[in-house]
C-alpha cells in the first residue's frame, strides 16, 4: 500500500488513540508523520513505534504560539503539507445545571477554538490536492445525557467542514469530517470507565467497541487520492451506533 508515498501529514492528539491508529496507517501508506500533542512522553512512544517516518512535535492546539512552532517545523522541514489530521479533543460529563463556565471553556478550547486555528496556521502550506481531516463524534449527531458541551463541539466541528468547503472551493484543497463512534481509546477509559465501554461496545449494531486501526484505515481513505470526489462530507465509523 502506497496510496500516500510522498506525502506529509501532520496529526494533533496524535500520540494515541485515534490519533495514533491514523499515523500507524498513513506510514504504512508511504507518508511522513508529524504527531503533536500535549505530553512528551506518548509522543516519543509512538515515534519509537513508528520509526523513521515520523517526528514528534509537543505543544497544544490551543496555544497560537505552539501552533506556529509546528507548522515552522513542517516548513522548513519538508516544505509543504498534504494532508492535516486536526484530531485533538477533549470531553468531560456534566448535566444540564451542572455545566461550568470552566467546562465549558475547557472542551469549546479544545475542540472548536484548537481545531479553527489549527486549520488555519497549516492552511498555507496545503497545495492544491491536500486534504483535511477533522474529527467529530456520532455524538454531533446523538442525544447523549450530560454530554451535551462536548456533542455540540462535535456538531459545530461538522458544519465547520460544510462552511470551509465553500471557503476552499477553486483551491483544490478537500476538508471532510471522521466521525467515530465507540472506539477504545485511552480518553474514552478515562471519560466513559471500563463498564460504561462494554456497554456502549454492546449497544452498537456490530455489537463491540471499535478499533483505532478501523478509524485510521478511514483517515486513510480520506487522505488519499481514493476520495478525490469527496469534500464537504462526513463519515461515521460508528458500528452502526448513529446510523439505524
Amino acid at each position: 500500500m502506497d496510496r500516500l508515498k510522498g506525502k506529509t501529514a501532520v496529526i494533533t492528539g496524535g500520540g494515541s488513540g485515534i490519533g495514533f491508529g491514523a499515523a500507524q496507517r498513513f506510514v504504512e501508506e508511504g507518508a511522513f508523520v508529524y504527531l503533536f500533542g500535549r505530553r512528551q512522553e506518548p509522543l516519543d512512544a509512538a515515534v519509537a513505534r513508528l520509526g523513521g517516518a515520523a517526528r514528534a512535535v509537543s505543544g497544544s492546539v490551543t496555544d497560537p504560539a505552539d501552533l506556529d512552532r509546528l507548522f515552522a517545523a513542517v516548513k522548513a522541514e519538508r516544505g509543504g503539507l498534504d494532508i492535516l489530521f486536526a484530531n485533538a479533543g477533549t470531553g468531560a460529563f456534566a448535566a444540564l445545571g451542572e455545566i461550568t463556565p470552566e467546562h465549558y471553556d475547557q472542551i469549546f478550547d479544545v475542540n472548536v477554538k484548537g481545531t479553527v486555528f489549527t486549520v488555519q496556521k497549516a492552511l498555507p502550506l496545503m497545495p492544491s490536492g491536500s486534504s483535511i481531516i477533522l474529527t467529530g463524534s456520532s455524538a454531533g449527531v446523538m442525544g447523549t445525557p450530560a454530554f451535551s458541551i462536548y456533542s455540540a463541539t462535535k456538531a459545530a466541528i461538522r458544519n465547520l467542514a460544510r462552511s470551509w468547503a465553500l471557503d476552499l472551493k477553486g483551491a483544490g484543497v478537500r476538508v471532510n469530517v471522521l466521525s467515530p463512534g465507540p472506539i477504545t481509546t485511552e480518553l474514552a477509559t478515562e471519560v466513559l470507565g471500563e463498564e460504561a465501554i462494554e456497554a456502549l461496545g454492546a449497544s452498537t449494531v456490530v455489537g463491540r467497541m471499535g478499533d483505532p486501526a478501523e478509524t485510521g484505515a478511514v483517515a486513510a481513505f480520506l487522505a488519499s487520492a481514493d476520495s478525490r470526489f469527496m469534500t464537504g462530507g462526513e463519515v461515521f465509523v460508528d458500528g452502526g451506533l448513529a446510523q439505524v
